[in-house]
């Protein structure tokens, strides 16, 4: 089992593999920031040279003038090249985790909300991967800035005056000291503010989802106060990780002003005291020091913006490394002559446990399913009927035993075979805010608008559609508002219809209506069925006197199969 700081060190090694992996795309970024840095040195060489010549009296030096404007402009377009160039890293970096922790997901299937909230997932894709976006883009070519920009500074300081470089090297030794310390603090609290945040949205979810019970129950000013209670902790987890990014830029302002001060007392001393001969010089030598200043103490900044990109890519590696590994991989194998031959599918021995303190949900279960034959799963709740129906959608893996389908072991299966072997109708049909028409080519996007009208008049969408403002135009909402249970279904039908895929699954679809309704939409998968092969988990009496095989289920096993009923 994992434990606290398992989870702190994989996070750590996370991190170390990720700033690998993203050093080749920051060094563009570094060397555009070099770049920058070098035009800043030159800026300061040209300044330092015309305000010379205008202290001595020698009148404006337009040359100097011109090369600091022109480096201006060189050093603004290194800017906003850079920006560009940062933006590409974390953009690409952001794909690419977005991607692997979906595939994750996807991988795991929809058991995995038995473990997980699905706004607590939600925020792993999306907020933890926007978070750690600022590694890539800016901290790790920031890390290596703050170390090579200053010594470019550094070099020449010490060509002017190896004094001043010495200052300039223990003030900016300072630094790193100090945020290493404000760090500490900053990352456990950046970790806490993630929990948090997580908390709230999954929170917030439920009570969206819930509305309309909270209302009934007149619960809503109990569950406002507590999403009120929630926000104000995230906000003042926030701030503690604000406050001690200012603790962090507080230790930069006091270094940078320190060593500004002694070069300037050190400076303003020597010119008090120097032959009036030697005051040109050394006042030439005392602006370019101070202007190199700025310069000196610039990548700090950088880094220590940065820094806090750190920090929350820290808290967000946490919840990144704890999604469901990757499956290993298998020889691929596709179903071929599916429409030929039909589909068998065949359980030896199969156990599969959800929750070892609630025992096993299937245990040593066996049955076979010839190609066009129909199997009805009857058993109370509990008994595993559904659990038979998302193995066979390739959610989850049984922890022993075997799944075949035509022969083929279901895990050596290509996902997408399996999908396109497989229709699924359950209790409630996914639908998506749109019109009728889309929802029902979301089984097969590419297919025409004969074929689905074909679908939609088989599964008879178009009894009720036709009543309605703009027929299968018409839009519904989200989750099918605006149609009844029955429409909904008829819709879902309509789907494995426009799929025509030879195995159909069926795990209690009538089980929120009323009694006629029921019966219609019996009627219309009893059509949908002929010449495939059915697996029917429902306690219908309506389902059981459909006919084929019935299998009786308890406890995961096997009880007793009977012929048609």
């Amino acid at each position: 089992m994992a434990t606290p700081d398992s989870g702190k060190a994989a996070a750590k090694a996370w991190l170390r593999q990720q700033q690998r992996a993203g050093s080749k795309a920051a060094r563009p970024v570094l060397i555009l920031h070099l770049l920058g840095t070098l035009a800043g040195i030159g800026q300061a060489m040209a300044a330092a040279m015309a305000l010379t010549t205008a202290v001595a009296g020698g009148g404006l030096a337009w040359a100097p003038i011109g090369a600091f404007a022109g480096l201006a402009l060189l050093r603004a377009g290194f800017v906003y090249a850079s920006e560009q160039t940062a933006f590409g890293a974390g953009a690409a970096s952001r794909r690419r985790l977005r991607s692997d922790a979906l595939t994750r997901l996807l991988s795991a299937g929809p058991a995995l909300l038995r473990e997980r909230h699905s706004g607590d997932l939600a925020s792993i894709v999306v907020d933890r991967v926007e978070a750690v976006d600022g590694l890539f883009s800016r901290y790790i070519p920031a890390a290596s800035y703050a170390f090579i920009g200053p010594l470019l500074v550094l070099v020449v300081a010490a060509w002017v005056d190896a004094w001043a470089a010495i200052v300039l090297g223990i003030c900016g030794f300072l630094i790193p000291v100090g945020m290493a310390v404000a760090g500490i603090g900053a990352a456990a609290a950046s970790r806490h503010q993630f929990l948090a945040m997580a908390r709230l949205q999954a929170r917030f979810l439920d009570r969206v989802r819930g509305i309309a019970t909270i209302v009934m129950a007149g619960r809503v000013e109990d569950e406002a106060r507590d999403l009120r209670a929630a926000a104000t902790d995230l906000r003042k987890r926030t701030m503690r990780i604000l406050r001690v990014a200012f603790l962090s830029s507080t230790m930069l302002d006091i270094a940078s002003a320190a060593a500004m001060v002694i070069l300037a007392i050190h400076y303003f001393y020597g010119l008090t005291v120097a032959p009036a001969a030697e005051v040109p010089g050394l006042v030439g030598t005392a602006l370019m020091v101070l202007l190199l200043t700025p310069e000196f103490f610039a990548p700090f900044r950088t880094f220590s913006a940065a820094y806090q990109d750190r920090l929350h890519a820290t808290g967000a590696a946490e919840s990144l490394v704890d999604l469901p590994p990757l499956p290993e991989p298998v020889p691929a194998r596709e179903i071929r002559t599916v429409a030929a031959q039909g589909v068998t599918i065949a359980f030896d021995a199969v156990t599969l446990t959800w929750d070892p303190a609630r025992g096993p949900a299937l245990d040593g279960l066996s049955f076979r399913v010839a190609a066009g034959e129909t199997l009805v799963l009857a058993g109370p709740s509990g008994s595993g009927k559904s659990s038979v129906i998302e193995i066979l959608l390739g959610f989850v893996r049984p922890d022993s035993g075997r799944v075949t389908i035509n022969g083929a072991d279901i895990t050596d299966l290509v996902p997408q075979a399996l999908s396109r072997l497989t229709a699924w109708i359950g209790q409630r049909p996914v639908l998506f805010a749109g019109s009728i028409r889309d929802n029902i080519r979301f089984a097969r996007p590419e297919a025409s608008d004969e074929e689905v009208n074909d679908a939609a008049r088989a599964a008879r969408v178009e009894q009720f559609a036709a009543l309605l403002p703009s027929g299968l135009e018409t839009r519904i909402g989200e989750g099918g508002y605006g149609l009844s249970g029955g429409q909904a279904q008829r819709v879902a039908i309509a789907r494995a219809y426009l799929k025509n895929a030879p195995l159909l699954l069926l795990d209690e679809p009538t089980a929120h209506l009323d009694p006629a309704t029921e019966q219609e939409v019996f009627d219309s998968l009893k059509r949908l069925a002929i010449g495939r092969t059915v697996i029917l988990a429902s306690h219908s009496s309506a389902a059981h006197a459909w006919g084929g095989r019935r299998l009786d289920l308890r406890d995961g096993q096997a009880i007793s199969a009977r012929g048609a009923a």
